[in-house]
């Protein structure tokens, strides 16, 4: 266990330790950058999925709004997971 694991009281606090990455996504209308947070939790809300990535954006917005995620049990899992929801639909911005 790391050593700021330990500065969390009670599970229900959820501490975590927040990773930041950034990526391009290549459209016809020109690229659009990504930014993704992954959360490693101390207790997460599942045991097996101590992490979380979710990006800093939407896709498919004129059709059904959907915010790229993913769940695992390491970071790179969680993070390679949201990035393939960011490539499962397009970026669609207003305008």
């Amino acid at each position: 266990m790391v050593e700021w694991s330990f500065a969390q009281n009670e599970p229900s606090e959820e501490l975590c330790m927040l990773h930041h990455f950034a990526m391009k996504k290549r459209q016809p209308s020109g690229d659009v950058e990504f930014l993704i947070t992954v959360r490693e939790y101390v207790s997460p809300p599942d045991p097996a999925l101590k992490f979380f990535a979710q990006a800093d954006k939407q896709t498919n917005q004129n059709t059904a709004p959907f915010t790229p995620f993913g769940w695992g049990p390491s970071l790179v899992q969680a993070l390679t997971e949201c990035i393939k929801a960011i490539h499962r639909f397009p970026y669609e911005p207003a305008g």
